[in-house]
């Protein structure tokens, strides 16, 4: 066990989420192996248009309803009204290139059963496609302070972090409108840390983890500003512009032009290799500007 020196908040990992397919399900996990592209298999694969554009649940809340799992050698899809579409983890069929907001990168293509299998639920033409491992799309240095951070089809950084004290936040205004509360899936983190006071990770500079002989540390470095994907009921597919109206009257961030944020952005700075677990201890110190 390392040795984490006292800190301004210390809490522990209570939850870590993969999203093998960029806007489907997410899978909750209990440990995985950190990369420099973040979580093990995070956002490997992505859906795209027929013009090879990357597809979300922004224009299609369907995607929220195909729910994926990694088994030892493949991804399995499931949604419904659709038998399981089983996909090899190291096998792709052709090459491809997409295009992920203003990157236009290679990739790999999965060939035309996984397509038909999207087209038909998503009900329009679609492909699912492999990142490229040998492409390196990176982070935006302008808020890396110049660090080369890749990235596979995540938005924009390689992880999320974010806190249960934030989503308590949030679920006791919605309480207090006479609204429901809401699941930490609707905001899609990788990392969800207990312990720390709601949105201590807007403040912290470094999030050192104790992963056992060494310690991993993950910056957090912009905001995570929020489109309609939280308003999607991942149950249901259904929206509702209760969570983005309740965020708007308290989380509007100046660093983003007012944008609403929940959650942080962060990179890699040391530990590749590593595996995070939940229940690992977690220590930061308040970052000062």
């Amino acid at each position: 066990m390392t040795y984490l020196p006292d800190s301004d908040l210390s809490g522990t990992i209570s939850r870590l989420f993969v999203y093998p397919v960029k806007s489907c399900a997410g899978i909750a996990v209990q440990e995985a192996l950190l990369t420099e592209t973040g979580l093990d298999l995070d956002r490997a694969w992505m859906v795209v248009d027929a013009e090879g554009v990357f597809l979300t649940q922004r224009t299609l809340p369907r995607m929220a309803l195909i729910r994926p799992e990694l088994k030892t050698s493949e991804l399995v899809l499931r949604a419904p009204g659709m038998l399981a579409l089983h996909v090899a983890v190291d096998a792709v069929e052709g090459p491809a290139t997409v295009t992920v907001w203003k990157d236009t990168v290679p990739a790999w293509d999965m060939g035309p059963l996984a397509a038909q299998w999207f087209s038909d639920f998503l009900e329009q033409p679609c492909r699912l496609v492999r990142f490229d491992p040998d492409c390196r799309r990176l982070s935006g240095m302008d808020w890396t302070q110049g660090v080369e951070a890749p990235n596979q089809f995540a938005d924009a950084f390689p992880l999320l972090v974010t806190s249960e004290a934030s989503l308590t936040e949030l679920n006791a205004r919605l309480a207090a409108a006479g609204q429901e509360g809401v699941g930490m899936e609707r905001f899609r983190p990788n990392v969800v840390l207990a312990g720390c006071g709601a949105h201590d990770e807007d403040r912290v500079d470094m999030v050192r983890v104790d992963a056992g002989e060494h310690e991993v540390h993950l910056q957090p470095v912009k905001p995570c500003s929020r489109c309609s994907i939280p308003n999607i009921d991942p149950a249901t597919a259904q929206s509702s512009p209760t969570v983005s109206d309740t965020l708007q009257t308290y989380r509007q961030d100046a660093r983003l032009g007012g944008a609403i944020t929940f959650g942080m952005n962060a990179i890699v700075r040391q530990g590749v290799g590593q595996v995070l677990r939940v229940g690992q201890r977690v220590a930061a110190d308040v970052r000062f500007e």
